[in-house]
């Protein structure tokens, strides 16, 4: 069935199948993403060391922003069903089990025994006993769909979890046995060796009822969440529950020029020394609160970053129908879907140090955006690191560049079209009128982010 789907999906999108975006942007002393020692990320390309801005910081941006818009109301996805991904399903679970009249005795332990039914395991320290030890990527419903469910059969779910206890404490048991067991005839040379069947603590587990089963997984099903057709998702944890191939490649971003960066020192004040110093009676009373209250260093790094993304319309339609829309519904709720997807690669930025760079104060300087019958990462176009010294700035030469490739490009293929650009920088705009009347820009220029997209 999902193969007729996507045959007839194909046909209607015939040659718009996927939309490929592409930025450039200059960032100015930002952090957006750091390694494990607090350094700027960065890659090897072209002979010199550049700058990098990982896709998966920049998923989880975009992601998080279509998500606080729809669910603030606001934006092209306003009113669709949105995901979340968290280790806190068993949490969710029991708080709106606690809302249905349960007490917090019985609420947390049956979240937490159902969810280890169909196969989720949790950590094992304090911090951790009711955390999944995987995150997983759901509706964002999903504990209250789930705790509708245990709350309507609450007399057969409270007397499998019961059982379900029972049997646990009697697996534990044995396996200490089987450990003692070991240690003996590890310790005693002339004893017989100890024969220990392994999976024999496990036999007295009940499995979960199947009625409890399937509502765990439609549950947790990506059902019609929009951001999960988007983005995807995998659940190695649960055999029987859908994954998800997402709709949307992401590229790294990364510097068209040799990386830039500083270790910047910085010092904080200590304002209660600060306050003594000011209100000291003499000189060795002011010399004792003189210095800093903390000092250290931080990466920043600077430059002009390209970054691709692509959209696979075909995929997005088939994942938004198999969470149960027909056709017609798909079709509206993916060219919403494609609209906040655009608005969140112009508009999203990493959070890390905003509120120290402002980062996420930041525009693009340009934008290009066009259809094919696949997607086009054109990253090999700066193979060559630009001199910044370039006549008119770095982002404007990479701007000049990446245009006529994509000219030569759209003359040479016919599975490819020139597509939508729009600027935010004069510098660029000025280059934009320039390559128009000399007819070396293949794309049409766009005042607007909504304009980027496909009718």
């Amino acid at each position: 069935m999902t193969i007729i789907r996507t045959s007839a999906v194909s046909e209607r999108l015939d040659g718009h199948q996927f939309l490929s975006l592409h930025a450039l942007e200059s960032l100015v002393a930002v952090l957006p993403v750091r390694d494990e020692n607090g350094m700027a990320k960065t890659i090897p390309f072209g002979g010199e060391t550049r700058n990098l801005i990982t896709s998966q910081a920049r998923r989880r941006a975009e992601r998080t922003l279509g998500r606080e818009k729809a669910n603030a109301g606001e934006g092209a996805l306003a009113g669709y069903t949105m995901g979340i991904r968290t280790r806190e399903w068993a949490l969710l679970t029991a708080e709106a089990l606690r809302r249905l009249g349960w007490e917090e005795t019985d609420a947390l332990p049956v979240a937490k025994a159902v969810l280890e039914g169909v196969g989720l395991k949790f950590g094992d320290k304090e911090r951790t006993r009711n955390l999944t030890k995987v995150l997983l990527f759901a509706p964002e419903d999903a504990g209250s769909k789930l705790a509708e469910f245990l709350h309507a059969h609450r007399d057969d779910v409270l007397s499998w979890v019961g059982e379900f206890e029972e049997a646990r404490k009697a697996a534990e048991t044995a396996k200490a046995k089987s450990k003692n067991k070991r240690r003996t005839a590890a310790a005693d040379e002339d004893a017989l060796p100890v024969e220990v069947e392994e999976s024999a603590a496990e036999t007295g587990v009940p499995s979960l009822p199947k009625a409890v089963r399937a509502a765990v997984l439609a549950a947790l099903a990506p059902r019609d969440a929009i951001d999960i057709a988007l983005y995807g998702r995998f659940l190695a944890e649960i055999a029987d529950s859908p994954n998800v191939d997402g709709a949307i490649m992401t590229g790294p971003a990364f510097t068209v020029h040799a990386a830039a960066q500083i270790d910047d020192f910085y010092s904080a004040a200590d304002d209660s020394k600060i306050r003594r110093k000011a209100n000291a009676l003499d000189y060795l009373d002011a010399a004792d609160d003189a210095g800093a209250g903390m000092t250290g260093y931080q990466s920043l790094i600077s430059g002009t970053f390209y970054r691709h993304a692509a959209l696979d319309r075909v995929q997005l339609r088939v994942n938004l129908m198999a969470g149960g829309m027909g056709a017609e519904e798909a079709d509206r709720a993916a060219v919403a879907a494609e609209r906040q997807f655009v608005e969140a690669f112009i508009d999203a930025m990493p959070a890390a140090k905003k509120n120290t760079t402002a980062s996420t104060g930041s525009l693009p300087k340009l934008v290009l955006a066009f259809d094919g019958k696949r997607p086009f990462n054109y990253s090999a176009v700066f193979e060559d690191p630009i001199d910044e010294q370039a006549a008119g700035g770095v982002s404007r030469a990479a701007a000049e560049r990446l245009l006529k490739h994509h000219r030569l490009v759209t003359r040479k293929r016919s599975d490819i079209a020139g597509g939508r650009v729009l600027t935010y920088d004069l510098g660029i705009q000025e280059l934009l009128d320039v390559l128009s009347a000399d007819g070396g820009l293949a794309a049409a220029e766009a005042d607007t982010a909504e304009e980027l997209t496909a009718p």
